[in-house]
C-alpha cells in the first residue's frame, strides 16, 4: 500500500522503491534529508522521479529541474545518463521502444547509475498522470498525443519499472538462456 514518507524519516528505507512527483520546484533538501536518501541508496533502493508538469515535448518543469539539482547534492559522485530502448528497463517484462506517460516527450529516460544499477530514474513523461484514476475509476488525465494506446504503453512502462525494482538487471544476465533453450525441446 503506498504511503508518504519524508526523506529524513528512518522508515524511508523500509522498502526498495520511492516515487517522487510534482509540478512545482522542490525546496532545498536539509542535511537530514540528504543523509536519509544516501542511506536509502546505500541499501540498494531505487527512486523514480516523475515530472508531473512537463511540456508536451518533454521539457522538464520547475519540479524536474529542481529534482535533478537536489539529487545531485545527494549523489554528487555521478551525473544522469540517457537510458534508451536498449537498456534492460525497457524489456524487464514488456518490450518497449520508448518511454511514454501522460505526455510522449523524449523517447529516453535519464538515470543516475551506480555500480551498474540505476538508482534514480528521471521521467519527463508524467507516468503517474497517465495511470491516475478518479473515485469513479475514470481516467483523470488525457494522454497526448497518443490517447489510449499511449496510456497502455505508459502502464507497461510502470510495470517494467516495478519489475526492475524487484529483479534488477536479471534480463541482462543470459547465463541461464542456454539451459532454458535446452529445456524447451
Amino acid at each position: 500500500k503506498p504511503t508518504q514518507v519524508r526523506a529524513d524519516d528512518p522508515s524511508v528505507v523500509d522498502g526498495p522503491f520511492l516515487y517522487l512527483s510534482g509540478e512545482t520546484a522542490l525546496s532545498p533538501l536539509t542535511p537530514q534529508e540528504i543523509a536519509g536518501l544516501r542511506r536509502f541508496f546505500a541499501l540498494g533502493g531505487l527512486l523514480l522521479v516523475d515530472d508531473a508538469g512537463p511540456r508536451e515535448d518533454g521539457t522538464p518543469s520547475a519540479f524536474g529541474k529542481s529534482a535533478r539539482e537536489q539529487l545531485a547534492r545527494v549523489l554528487p559522485d555521478t551525473s544522469p545518463i540517457s537510458l534508451g530502448p536498449d537498456h534492460v528497463l525497457f524489456r524487464t517484462f514488456y518490450l518497449l521502444r520508448r518511454a511514454e506517460g501522460r505526455v510522449a516527450g523524449s523517447k529516453n529516460l535519464e538515470a543516475i547509475v551506480r555500480g551498474g544499477q540505476a538508482q534514480v530514474i528521471f521521467s519527463n513523461h508524467d507516468i503517474g498522470g497517465a495511470l491516475a484514476r478518479g473515485a469513479t475509476g475514470a481516467w483523470e488525465n488525457p494522454v497526448v498525443p497518443g490517447g489510449d494506446a499511449q496510456r497502455e504503453r505508459a502502464i507497461r512502462l510502470a510495470v517494467n519499472v516495478a519489475m526492475y525494482v524487484l529483479c534488477s538487471n536479471y534480463k541482462d544476465d543470459q547465463v541461464h538462456a542456454p539451459f532454458l533453450m535446452r529445456k524447451r525441446v
